[in-house]
C-alpha cells in the first residue's frame, strides 16, 4: 500500500480540491494522511471524511506590515519542526499540496526528506505561498494556460481544478424543501467565500427588498456574519455556511454571485452557473482574483464587478444583466475545453509515488 500526505488550508478553497482527489485516491488503495493546521477550517472537512488528521503550528506570510510578522516566523519554525517529524514518521511515497500558508513547512520537509512533492496553483499568478514551494516540487499543476509561463519550465502542466463529484449531483427540489421557498421563481445563490464578504453582504441587504421582488435568495453569509435584521422569509434565507447541501442550492442557482477564487468560479464553469465575480480588491489581496474574474469575464462566463464599484444598485443591475443573458453565458460555458483535473492528477501522483 502507497501512502500519500495531502496539505493545504487556510480557506475552503485550499482544501476542497484535495476533498475530490480523496475517494479516487482511495479506489487505488493509497493510505492518505492530511497536514493542516491545528484548528483551521480544513481540520474539521478532512475529518468528516474519515481522514487520519495532523495538525502543525502556522504563520501566515504577510507582504504588509502587521505586530504579527514577529511572532509567525517563530510559528514557521515551529511547524516546519513539526512537519519533519510527521514526514520521518509517516514514511509517505509522495506528497500532494493545494498551498497556503500550512502546505509550506510541508513542502520543504517533504523535499529535505527526499519526498517528491506535487503542488497545484490555482491562480493566474503563484501567490506567495507557492513561489516559495515550487523550487522544491517535483510537479506543478495549474489551470490556466497562461500560467505555464509564470512556473518553471518541464515542471508546470495544465490539469485544471479537482471538481468534487458530489457538486453535479446535486438536486433542486431538495434545494427548495431546505430553503422553504413555495414559489418557483429564479433563484439567486450568493457566496462570499467561507469567511464571507462584509462588503457584498451589505450591497445585498441594502437592496434586497427589489431582489427579491424578482428572485429567491440564497445568501451564504460567511462564519459570524449573518444579520440577525434581516429575518427568513419565504423568499430569502441566509446561512453562514452550507457543506452538505451546496450542490442542491447550486443545483436551483439561476445565477450566482460569488468571490473570484480560482477553485469556486472553475466549480461554477463546470457546472455551466452564470455568475456575478466580485473579486477581492488589490486593498485586502495581491490581486489574483482579479486576475481571474478578467478571465473569466473576456471568456464569455461570467460577469465582472470591481468590489470598488460594489453599491446596491450596480449590484442589482449586474443580477438581472447576467440573468436577462444567462442563455449566452451558458452557451460560452459549454464551448469550454474542459480537462479531466482528477485523473491528470492521479496520475501525476502515481508517477511520483512509483
Amino acid at each position: 500500500m502507497k501512502r500519500i500526505i495531502l496539505t493545504g488550508g487556510g480557506t475552503a478553497g485550499h482544501v476542497t480540491p484535495n476533498m475530490a482527489l480523496i475517494p479516487v485516491l482511495k479506489e487505488k488503495g493509497y493510505d492518505i494522511h492530511y497536514i493542516g493546521s491545528y484548528e483551521g477550517i480544513e481540520k474539521k472537512l478532512i475529518e468528516e471524511m474519515g481522514i487520519d488528521y495532523h495538525g502543525i503550528a502556522t504563520g501566515k506570510l504577510r507582504r504588509y506590515l502587521s505586530v504579527k510578522n514577529l511572532t509567525d516566523p517563530f510559528r514557521v519554525i515551529k511547524g516546519l519542526n513539526e512537519a519533519k517529524k510527521l514526514i520521518k514518521e509517516l514514511k509517505p511515497d509522495v506528497v500532494f499540496s493545494k498551498g497556503g500558508f500550512v502546505a509550506v513547512p510541508v513542502v520543504l520537509a517533504a523535499k529535505s526528506n527526499k519526498v517528491p512533492c506535487i503542488i497545484h496553483e490555482s491562480d493566474m499568478t503563484p501567490g506567495l505561498a507557492n513561489k516559495i514551494a515550487i523550487p522544491k516540487a517535483t510537479k506543478v499543476c495549474c489551470n490556466f494556460p497562461e500560467t505555464l509561463e509564470k512556473l518553471p519550465e518541464g515542471k508546470a502542466v495544465v490539469t485544471g481544478t479537482p471538481i468534487r463529484k458530489e457538486l453535479f449531483e446535486g438536486d433542486s427540489a431538495k434545494a427548495m424543501n431546505f430553503c422553504g421557498f413555495k414559489e418557483m421563481r429564479p433563484t439567486l445563490l450568493i457566496i462570499g467565500g467561507s469567511t464571507g464578504s462584509v462588503r457584498v453582504n451589505e450591497a445585498i441587504w441594502s437592496c434586497l427588498d427589489k431582489i427579491t421582488e424578482r428572485y429567491n435568495v440564497i445568501h451564504l453569509c460567511g462564519k459570524d456574519k449573518t444579520n440577525k435584521d434581516k429575518p427568513n422569509t419565504e423568499n430569502y434565507v441566509q446561512y453562514e455556511y452550507i457543506k452538505s447541501e451546496l450542490a442542491d442550492l447550486l443545483s436551483l442557482a439561476d445565477v450566482v454571485v460569488s468571490r473570484a477564487g480560482a477553485n469556486a468560479i472553475c466549480e461554477l464553469l463546470a457546472l455551466k452557473k452564470p455568475a456575478v465575480l466580485i473579486p477581492l480588491s488589490l486593498e485586502a489581496s495581491r490581486g489574483d482574483q482579479i486576475l481571474n474574474a478578467k478571465s473569466f469575464e473576456k471568456s464569455g462566463y461570467s460577469k465582472l464587478l470591481m468590489e470598488e464599484n460594489v453599491n446596491d444598485a450596480s449590484l442589482l443591475e449586474a443580477i438581472n444583466e447576467v440573468y436577462d443573458n444567462r442563455d449566452k453565458y451558458i452557451t460560452n460555458m459549454k464551448k469550454a475545453h474542459e480537462t479531466d483535473a482528477i485523473t491528470k492528477i492521479v496520475e501525476l501522483i502515481e508517477e511520483a509515488a512509483g
